[in-house]
């Protein structure tokens, strides 16, 4: 007799439009889109603190890539116990967040408006990694506002805090980004740095 093959869920946090940034990992999961924009048109229309839509421990993953900081700070704790909840024990939550103490060191040098890379969206410069994609904005799309941030230190306190068994960070210097995995439960270290490099290489 055949065992049933149970289907992963990935909740996309903070999803964007169809056809955004889930990373191929992924391909033949059920993805779950989550956003506070109904303009995009996601399955669950919510703010990342409140996922009471969301049943406890049905995901085997969330992927957040560049939503965590359009929360204020006081609100980064409460979405952190959300994410953890809807997370089966063995599940895992994948972040990715601007690398604030590596673009400060450019805010140091007086760079603050020059271009520090090429998205496909336009020049990023210092300015817009702390504070959010000025040219978004400035077309009325306030919600791109950055509200906090995260150095590697705060980052690990985070997830200790909300209680993840593991953790592990790397840092993307090219992108100035900072890239988080956490785990339910203990894990491996071979699964973590396989999963790690999969998803954030």
């Amino acid at each position: 007799m055949n065992a049933v093959v149970r289907e992963r869920l990935v909740i996309n946090v903070g999803c964007g439009p169809h056809g955004g940034h889930l990373p191929a990992y992924f391909h033949g999961w059920r993805e779950l889109r989550v956003d506070v924009d109904e303009e995009v048109k996601p399955d669950i229309l919510a703010d990342l603190t409140d996922l009471t839509a969301i049943p406890a421990g049905v995901a085997d993953a969330i992927w957040a890539s560049h939503c965590i900081e359009h929360l204020y700070v006081h609100e980064v704790p409460l979405a952190f116990a959300e994410f953890r909840r809807v997370l089966r024990e063995d599940g895992f939550f994948c972040m990715i967040v601007p690398d604030l103490q590596t673009v400060a060191q450019h805010v140091a040098n007086d760079r603050l408006h020059e271009t520090l890379y090429q998205s496909t969206s336009g020049p990023i410069t210092p300015h817009d990694i702390l504070f959010g994609f000025g040219s978004a904005i400035a077309g009325g799309h306030t919600a791109m506002a950055h509200r906090c941030g995260f150095t590697p230190g705060m980052l690990q306190q985070c997830f200790r805090d909300r209680v993840f068994a593991e953790v592990v960070l790397r840092r993307r210097a090219r992108e100035f980004e900072l890239a988080a995995i956490a785990w339910s439960s203990p894990t491996a270290e071979v699964e973590r740095t396989a999963l790690l490099n999969a998803l954030v290489p």
